[in-house]
């Protein structure tokens, strides 16, 4: 079994609160615009961490990070990436592809609007963790966490952070 903390849109920002549960995860997830690489440096020192570059993100998170992060942990298949839409609207440079080979995870950031969402034509699993930073429109800073064991996903908890600002 394995514990995920899944954040996104840190903007630069990283605090206590976010620190707090990357030590209680066993992965961390980010799913783009990261902004200063401290943020994703400080995650590394305390866990795991599986990362793509977002849009704001520069040539150093480009140079390490990928667009698209395809993997698999405890039988589950996740697809992370910053911009992918959403079901029945993934983004136009993904929608054949997952149509092709769908994950039973697809991870998107970038709307800063958490979304927990089931395509049923696919058949996978649709998350979106929203904004951890406080850039943005959003009012509360959130993340997702849940665990994977054996192909199953299980005890999804949305976590709300401090209101932005």
């Amino acid at each position: 079994m394995k514990k995920i903390l899944l954040l996104s849109d840190t903007h630069s920002f990283m605090d206590a609160q976010i620190l707090k549960f990357v030590k209680q995860a066993d992965e961390v997830w980010h799913a783009g615009d990261i902004g200063n690489l401290e943020v994703t440096d400080t995650i590394k020192k305390i866990k795991p961490l599986r990362a793509v570059f977002g849009n704001i993100d520069g040539a150093d998170a480009r140079s390490e990070f990928p667009l698209d992060a395809k993997f698999e942990v405890e039988k589950v298949a996740v697809w992370m990436t910053h911009i992918g839409g959403y079901p029945n609207r993934y983004d136009l440079r993904i929608r054949e592809a997952i149509k092709e080979n769908p994950p039973k995870i697809f991870i998107s950031g970038h709307s800063h609007i958490l979304k927990v969402q089931f395509d049923k034509k696919l058949n996978l699993l649709h998350l979106n963790p929203g904004a951890a930073g406080n850039h943005g429109f959003h009012k509360v800073r959130t993340m997702l966490r849940f665990e994977l064991e054996n192909g199953e996903i299980k005890n999804m908890e949305i976590i709300e952070l401090a209101k932005r600002g």
